[in-house]
């Protein structure tokens, strides 16, 4: 499902870029290019329908964005852990360290007693 929901928002995203690409931020672009406005699909047309399907494109790119992050494999949740959390489970408690003496006892000669 992921797979095919990422194929669709490539495809979307090239028209996206088309459609951005034949329009003209000066009001030209396509529509500027039928001289007559009496056909059926006329200058007026022409901008409404790239008005509407860069939205329409946008609008289904960010349904398309949400769907593939909800649809994303994840790992199943398996017995092995990471080594990192391994180590960390298996570390020495350091409250539990035998104490070892910081000094040395005083040593008497042989010999002398006390």
């Amino acid at each position: 499902m992921f797979v095919l929901i990422t194929v669709l928002i490539i495809i979307v995203s090239i028209l996206l870029i088309l459609i951005v690409l034949v329009q003209n931020s000066k009001g030209g672009g396509l529509a500027s290019n039928f001289s007559s406005s009496n056909q059926m699909l006329g200058v007026r047309k022409t901008t409404d329908f790239l008005e509407k399907a860069t939205w329409s494109l946008a609008m289904a790119l960010l349904v398309l964005s949400i769907a593939a992050s909800i649809t994303v494999p994840r790992l199943v949740e398996d017995n092995n852990k990471s080594l990192i959390e391994n180590q960390i489970n298996e570390a020495a408690d350091p409250t539990q360290a035998p104490n070892f003496p910081t000094t040395a006892p005083a040593t008497q000669p042989e010999g002398k007693t006390e």
